[in-house]
């Protein structure tokens, strides 16, 4: 592998395994110093181990991202050990699926606390140091369940989507600073999604194919955004799904209409809602959406 990232200092959340593991991997051998950050400590301590034996440099950091004093101390690691922060990825990840309906108040925040608040813990953590250097790149996970939807899932989505609304104010917020921020939508077999129901033979199907997504496919995206290589790039939705690499739209009005005596509920029912009806967006799953195989 090249050095694309050659000396710079990267922070991965999430980092014992699946995904996280794999970007912390590959940062490494492009040159990059890491910080491998995962509330469980033998997975964080194996994958520095495998860097360091791998010739690269990493330190393992146990602190939660679920809260402001917690997420500063993974930032102060990587300025403690390697005396800058060049790459945050928020990676870390849990979830509680539940119906809607279901869904009681601890699962609706235990989701929010690590997702959503996490990423902005970390990232507010960095952003003093990036702006300070005026330099600087995130990489933040989110989700076809949010971006497309999912059944289970509203804590998760909910949570996503927040993630792309900050992952754009932050890159509107540091343009200034020569700060990029992105996310990527991850397609990936990992110990987090093992969890996703197997009953039907349909569902079995679909399990099957995402067993084929492996993990460490994220990784080459992700190392490309930390690097000077993308400087033009910042503000996008990626996603990676095996070999394939997607750029997702963002919301934009698609229909408008006008009524110059303005608007009533009726003329509303009359006219407005059969004017865009042909421009609604179906109540789609993202296996809906995304139907073909893994390339």
């Amino acid at each position: 592998m090249g050095e694309l990232v050659k000396d710079k200092v990267a922070i991965v959340t999430g980092a014992g395994g699946g995904i996280g593991k794999g970007i912390a991997l590959a940062l490494a051998a492009s040159g990059a110093r890491v910080v491998v950050n995962d509330i469980g400590a033998e997975p964080a301590q194996a994958v520095v181990n495998e860097i360091e034996a791998a010739g690269g440099k990493a330190v393992a950091c146990t602190e939660s991202v679920a809260s402001r004093a917690s997420a500063e101390k993974i930032v102060q690691a990587a300025m403690d050990m390697f005396g800058r922060i060049d790459i945050v990825v928020n990676n870390a990840g849990n979830l509680r699926d539940r119906l809607f309906h279901k869904m009681n108040e601890e699962e609706w925040s235990q989701v929010i606390d690590v997702h959503l608040n996490g990423s902005f813990y970390v990232s507010r953590a960095a952003a003093s140091h990036f702006r300070e250097q005026e330099s600087g790149a995130y990489v933040h996970m989110t989700s076809t369940s949010g971006l497309i939807g999912n059944f289970g899932q509203s804590n998760y989505s909910a949570a996503k989507m927040g993630i792309v609304g900050l992952s754009k104010s932050i890159a509107l917020d540091m343009a200034r600073f020569n700060v990029r921020s992105n996310c990527i939508a991850p397609f990936a077999w990992t110990a987090m999604t093992s969890s996703i129901p197997a009953e039907t033979p349909e569902e079995k199907a679909r399990v099957l194919k995402l067993q084929k997504m492996e993990a460490g496919k994220v990784a080459p995206l992700v190392v490309y955004l930390g690097s000077d290589a993308a400087t033009h790039v910042s503000g996008q939705i990626f996603s990676v799904r095996a070999n394939e690499i997607m750029l997702f739209s963002q919301p934009r009005p698609v229909r408008s209409v006008h009524l110059s005596e303005g608007w009533t509920p009726e003329s509303v029912a009359e006219i407005a809602i059969p004017a865009m009806q042909n421009s609604f967006y179906k109540l789609e799953r993202s296996p809906e959406v995304i139907g073909w195989d893994p390339i």
